[in-house]
């Protein structure tokens, strides 16, 4: 009993120890997403590195010359697909767009990858497909999917019945599967009308493909299955697509399948298509600082030369490249303290700024600018966001009590040292924080022996990328990525450099008006993280008619506003003669704890200007009234802080006391026991014999 409270106490310590040094400064926004270690040594979770094409089994043979569209500059008439980007660099690997297919639609989340050629969805037949985000594509479900018979273009399956594809890829994940063809849709941003596609429905995927949450790939590569390569030769887009990628600690942003008219301070370099069949680009210099590296400018040409991907995370350079720019960031970091990185097993490069605090404009304060020059001279500036990541550490905590055991998880912007205590009865780990806050790596690293040099997505977060495939040149603008998708919507999918300063209105609650020239605008009080967006629509259809179709609404309205079912909630509903008044709440996903400005504008004007089709079985509708509550829910841990700590701090007390209670009563025991009156008969005890 007394081994057990010094047990049970210890770990009551341990724990209220644990969760005071995580909770010393209590947060005031949501945690920055959590860093995965960077991947070294050929060891890259969650996402695709293609830098080989899988030569074995190419589903069409590869062109290497240019593709040219009559009348697709940026000048024609060709519409575009405007496509949210979701998910986060860092955090994910990888970043993601919805893309529906078949008749009716299934959705799909898809890793944009620039360096992958076929477009791949699971197969509801796959049994070797892991546990992705959506369910796996059902072709028998589509009344107008039709497989790829097997043809003189193609490679075919041992029964010579379908056509095939095979994918590898240099992390050592692959995809297998049959060809298929259904009608692909973009979203309801798109101005451009669902188009018939071939994409690949999976039979087998193994690593990372396996494991990751995204669905599959959509491949915006050079080939005959690239996705952009199909909608050119149909020539409803112009040989062009551009993406742009949230900051640091902020994920989404936009990509725009087709034409735009490029600002016109964007930089471009050449892009050669016959150099590799990878997108590349003209690199001469890096400077740091703004001093030269020295270097020859052919070791960026070596192999594939300088590659552009957004499928990798990191970029990745030669071994003397890396080296020079290694020592130059050091040098201009001297006065900052160097800290070990998140995983022993590697060495990064990784630096302490002091402060915990330092918001991402300001780290060009602290740590030297970059820049890329291209071959004609023009410059492209990395802000440090665009070569660092925040160091932050995922710990888990076990603790054992005798058979019973827990798990708990932390994270810390910070080095720690983990230490260990144990008993028969109890394990714990306990954590030792070093308070080295602030930390930043380099997301730069050496590409082993490859003389390759891989520019990553880290390369271009907050940059517009145009890759104008017509004209063999990419375009680089630096922008604000997560704003990007609400200024191409104003604007049309046109210049993104234009966009309207006015406001219509100032307030959170307003009926839906049309502003002048036919555009409907919904203005917002600043920006605010919002809880809730509630809807009123009309629609033209009874309420006893309604009522057992209503699950299918809100299933519907979910998927055309791209968001999850949960998030939308059913508030009640009632009757108006011949027509309905439905009254809706949008909340936050289960991820997040506030809807952003952009999304709640997006939502509101979807609605709003009818861009929502409704099946004919629900009639028409009209959005009567809409407004939005802010954020006022706090993190549960910083809601109920002081009373945590108080109700922790009286833990450990009467924990303590009652341990001291028990020694000290149980040395009273000892006491009492060992004196005895001398009036008191004491049981004779046996003399032990002597020994001789």
């Amino acid at each position: 009993m007394e081994r057990a409270l010094v047990n049970l106490t210890a770990a009551t310590v341990a724990f209220s120890l644990l969760f005071l040094l995580s909770q010393s400064n209590p947060p005031t926004s949501p945690p920055p997403p959590l860093l995965l270690p960077p991947p070294h040594r050929g060891a890259r979770p969650s996402m695709i590195l293609p830098l080989y094409p899988s030569p074995k089994n190419p589903s069409r043979s590869f062109q290497n010359t240019r593709r040219h569209l009559l009348k697709s500059d940026s000048k024609s008439s060709n519409p575009n697909a405007r496509m949210r980007l979701y998910d986060d660099l860092l955090l994910n690997g990888y970043y993601t767009t919805r893309l529906w297919i078949g008749t009716p639609p299934q959705r799909f989340a898809l890793i944009v990858d620039t360096g992958s050629t076929v477009t791949y969805v699971p197969c509801a037949t796959c049994e070797q497909c892991g546990r992705h985000q959506d369910p796996k594509f059902q072709p028998e479900s589509s009344s107008t999917y039709q497989s790829v018979k097997c043809n003189s273009d193609c490679n075919c399956d041992k029964s010579r019945v379908q056509c095939i594809y095979e994918r590898q890829y240099a992390e050592m994940s692959s995809s297998r599967g049959v060809l298929g063809e259904d009608i692909l849709s973009f979203g309801n941003q798109s101005e451009l009308v669902p188009q018939r596609a071939v994409f690949g429905c999976e039979n087998e995927e193994t690593g990372d493909l396996y494991s990751q949450r995204a669905d599959g790939i959509m491949g915006l590569g050079r080939g005959d299955l690239s996705v952009v390569d199909q909608l050119v030769e149909k020539g409803v887009i112009s040989d062009s697509f551009s993406l742009c990628y949230g900051g640091m600690d902020i994920g989404g942003g936009a990509m725009v399948l087709g034409g735009i008219s490029a600002p016109s301070d964007m930089v471009f370099t050449d892009s050669d298509p016959v150099r590799s069949p990878y997108y590349n680009i003209d690199l001469k210099e890096i400077h740091v600082a703004g001093k030269q590296l020295p270097l020859d400018p052919s070791i960026f040409d070596e192999k594939h030369g300088t590659v552009l991907d957004s499928g990798t995370t990191y970029a990745y350079l030669p071994e003397a490249a890396f080296v020079a720019f290694k020592n130059a960031i050091i040098k201009e970091l001297d006065s900052l303290k160097q800290i070990r990185g998140p995983d022993p097993n590697y060495i990064d490069i990784c630096f302490s700024s002091g402060s915990s605090n330092v918001n991402v404009s300001e780290l060009s304060k602290i740590f030297p600018t970059v820049e890329l020059v291209f071959g004609d001279q023009k410059k492209l500036l990395l802000s440090p966001e665009n070569y660092l990541f925040r160091l932050l550490l995922k710990v888990v905590l076990e603790v054992s009590l005798g058979s019973i055991r827990f798990e708990f998880n932390w994270e810390f912007c910070s080095v720690l040292n983990v230490h260990y205590v144990s008993s028969n009865f109890l394990h714990v780990i306990l954590i030792k924080h070093s308070k080295v806050r602030g930390s930043y790596c380099l997301g730069i690293f050496q590409n082993e022996k490859d003389p390759t040099t891989l520019l990553g997505g880290i390369i271009v977060r907050n940059t517009l990328v145009t890759y104008d495939r017509e004209h063999s040149k990419i375009g680089f603008w630096k922008t604000n990525c997560s704003e990007l998708w609400e200024r191409l919507h104003r604007t049309g999918g046109q210049s993104p450099s234009s966009s309207s300063s006015g406001k219509d209105n100032s307030t959170v609650e307003s009926p839906t008006t049309s502003a002048a020239g036919g555009s409907s605008r919904y203005a917002l009080p600043g920006e605010i993280q919002i809880g809730e967006i509630r809807l009123e629509m009309s629609l033209s259809i009874n309420n006893s008619y309604l009522k057992p179709r209503i699950n299918e609404l809100t299933d519907f309205i979910a998927v055309e506003l791209e968001i999850n079912a949960s998030q939308v909630r059913l508030l009640n509903f009632t009757s108006e003669g011949n027509s309905s008044l439905v009254r809706w709440a949008i909340v936050p996903s289960e991820s997040s704890t506030y809807i952003s400005n952009v999304t709640a504008i997006s939502i509101i004007s979807l609605l709003a200007e009818h861009r929502v089709k409704f099946p004919v079985t629900f009639g028409s509708y009209k959005l009567v009234q809409w407004k939005v509550k802010p954020n006022s829910q706090q993190p549960w841990r910083q809601k109920h802080y002081s009373t945590v700590i108080l109700s922790i701090i009286i833990v450990i007390i009467v924990g303590l006391s009652a341990s001291a209670a028990w020694v000290i009563w149980r040395h009273r025991q000892r006491n009492i026991n060992s004196y005895k009156p001398v009036h008191v008969a004491v049981p004779e005890q046996e003399l032990q014999p002597l020994e001789s």
